[in-house]
């Protein structure tokens, strides 16, 4: 008996819910009324625009390295002065009238530029810049 009772009430509830949903739609449009319209938001991307890409030209290549002041600059990234210094062995065997200077960046995290690289632009001829990775 009890379980009689508890169906009767979820079905009356059921019925309920299910005959007076369509009731509020088919009164409203009646009426001439436009149903209630969901809410609308606006959502902004927080990746923002980036800005437009500016091509630069290549640096023009050097016609021959003899005779020239090349720059071999290590960034500071763990290793990479062992290679270079590697790289300078076999570039000074097979170009031996060229000179190879190494010279140690080190990590500077500011906007100023380095004395180095005014060393560079005044001394150099060219650059083999080490980045790491």
């Amino acid at each position: 008996m009890k379980w009689h009772m508890a169906v009767a009430v979820i079905l009356t509830l059921c019925l309920c819910l299910f005959c007076s949903y369509p009731a509020v739609n088919s009164q409203a449009q009646a009426q001439g009324k436009a149903a209630p319209a969901a809410q609308k938001i606006t959502v902004l991307n927080p990746l923002g625009a980036p800005p437009p890409i500016k091509l630069k030209q290549m640096a023009p290549r050097l016609g021959a390295l003899e005779g020239k002041t090349i720059y071999v600059v290590d960034q500071g990234y763990l290793g990479t002065d062992n290679l270079l210094k590697e790289m300078i062995v076999w570039l000074e065997r097979e170009f031996p009238k060229t000179n190879f200077v190494f010279k140690r960046l080190g990590m500077s995290m500011g906007g100023e530029t380095p004395p180095l690289f005014a060393e560079i632009k005044e001394k150099g001829d060219a650059v083999i810049m080490g980045l790491g990775h």
